[in-house]
């Protein structure tokens, strides 16, 4: 599908599978952009049994994302956390293919907004 552009074992079939994700998740949510949500004050506030985690981190995300408040942040950590509450290898690399892709598209709202930056005078 996609020249070879890499030299690592798996890469290849991994970044094809991340691509496709995205464009899934882009037709699903359109191109997103929000808040990081990093930084030393940030407070980690899910604890306890990974499908509870899971649970918590998708009402999270759904409530912040109803206030206007969701961030790149929160949408990793609910992805994260649907991993970790996977025990079947096929649904495990789907969601770690969604945490994958949202990194990806963090790191593109990231570095969009450097590239939007007004030049400095």
């Amino acid at each position: 599908m996609y020249p070879t552009l890499f030299s690592t074992p798996g890469v290849k079939d991994f970044a094809e599978a991340v691509d496709a994700e995205r464009a899934r998740q882009i037709a699903k949510f359109g191109d997103q952009k929000h808040r990081d949500g990093t930084g030393p004050d940030r407070i980690w506030a899910f604890t306890g049994p990974a499908e509870f985690v899971a649970d918590t981190a998708r009402a999270s995300v759904d409530q912040l994302a109803t206030e206007g408040h969701l961030s790149w942040l929160d949408i990793a950590l609910e992805e994260l956390a649907e991993a970790a509450a996977e025990s079947d290898p096929a649904k495990l690399r789907a969601e770690l293919l969604q945490v994958a892709a949202v990194c990806a598209a963090w790191i593109y709202d990231l570095d969009r907004r450097s590239s939007e930056q007004p030049p400095a005078s």
